[in-house]
């Protein structure tokens, strides 16, 4: 568990340092397209060198170039915030976030169906067609929004951030480092009774659960506000932790990530629209991607603390500690904030 643990933080890491870095440039340079189509061949790369690794260690070079793919996040981010507005933009993140988990579900039933036929090598090579596909779309299909600029800037520092921005990094960083990666969540499902076949199952009921509800909850932001969604989104993490730490049913491990799959779909929603909101705008890439920064660097203890904290005292430690750091990040969040959309401002004007 804590080499599973390690692994995935360090994953997770190079996620936040690639997404900060191409946030900062893109800003600079005032492009987003050259990221994203790059992101997807390292991508294809990646998962080529998965197909052909044969020890655990093996994988950590590819894991880190497959994670430093994601530094397509940040532009790409940037990109849908300065093409939706603030009545709309948590829409605009919802359909992303729908349609990345609607293609997660595709790819996991195709696995669990070619699975027996291929096995997991050449999985991995069929999984490696979609991102070059990818790469030709962006490359010639996308348009991107021309500025009409050409001076470079300096871009941004984080002293240079508001009180109110650095107050929601912060909290959310408190719950990161509790928020462990979904790979514990699976191995759990195995110490309940489910044999190690079943675990794709329970991947494909969450993401699936992630797919249905991304969309929804980006309109309810759009309505209700992204503070609100949020909470909620800490709410249904803590209710997955507290069904792990106290009820011991099959079914029990069913709800479980169900609400885990309500969790992603919410909180993967709402957090970027939030932040490209607090931010300056002329500065989106570089906060976003300074935001994931933050959130990916705790990852790695995060991950490493819970496989760690699960050899040496058990497997609830882990949801003990994320629990505790939820409720903390939840009483801070009440102090945030946010910049309130027409939405907002009639529904209050109506009560």
């Amino acid at each position: 568990m804590a080499v599973l643990g390690f692994i995935d933080g360090i994953g997770d890491a190079i996620v936040s340092v690639s997404q900060a870095v191409s946030g900062y440039i893109s800003d600079r340079i005032r492009k987003r397209k050259v990221f994203i189509w790059l992101g997807y061949v390292f991508a294809f790369l990646s998962r080529l060198g998965y197909a052909f690794s044969t020890f655990w260690q093996t994988l950590i070079p590819f894991r880190i170039l497959d994670r430093a793919g994601k530094m397509r996040g940040a532009p790409r981010d940037a990109m849908i915030a300065d093409l939706s507005t603030q009545a709309n933009r948590g829409e605009s993140f919802g359909f992303l976030r729908a349609m990345d988990n609607l293609g997660a579900v595709c790819g996991i039933l195709l696995c669990i169906l070619l699975f027996q036929y291929l096995g997991y090598r050449n999985l991995f090579l069929l999984a490696a067609i979609p991102s070059i596909v990818a790469v030709f779309l962006i490359l010639f299909r996308i348009q991107e929004k021309e500025t009409g600029e050409t001076r470079i800037y300096q871009g941004i520092k984080l002293s240079d951030l508001d009180r109110n921005l650095q107050l929601f990094m912060f909290l959310n960083a408190l719950f990161a480092l509790g928020s462990f990666s979904y790979s514990f969540l699976l191995i759990t499902s195995k110490d309940y009774g489910f044999q190690i076949a079943f675990i794709p199952v329970f991947y494909l009921l969450f993401t699936a659960v992630a797919f249905l509800c991304s969309l929804p909850f980006g309109k309810l932001s759009d309505r209700m506000g992204r503070k609100f969604v949020l909470l909620i989104s800490f709410v249904l993490w803590g209710l997955v932790c507290l069904t792990f730490l106290f009820l011991k049913s099959a079914w029990a491990v069913f709800a479980a990530f169900i609400l885990y799959g309500l969790h992603r779909g919410s909180l993967d929603t709402v957090q970027k629209a939030f932040v490209s909101e607090l931010g300056p705008e002329a500065f989106r890439a570089s906060v976003l991607g300074g935001f994931q920064m933050v959130i990916g660097l705790c990852a790695l203890p995060a991950s490493l603390l819970a496989g760690l904290l699960w050899d040496q005292i058990g497997m609830h430690a882990p949801y003990a500690l994320s629990l505790g750091l939820t409720i903390l990040a939840a009483v801070l969040l009440l102090f945030v904030k946010e910049k309130m959309g027409a939405s907002s401002r009639e529904i209050l004007n109506r009560a």
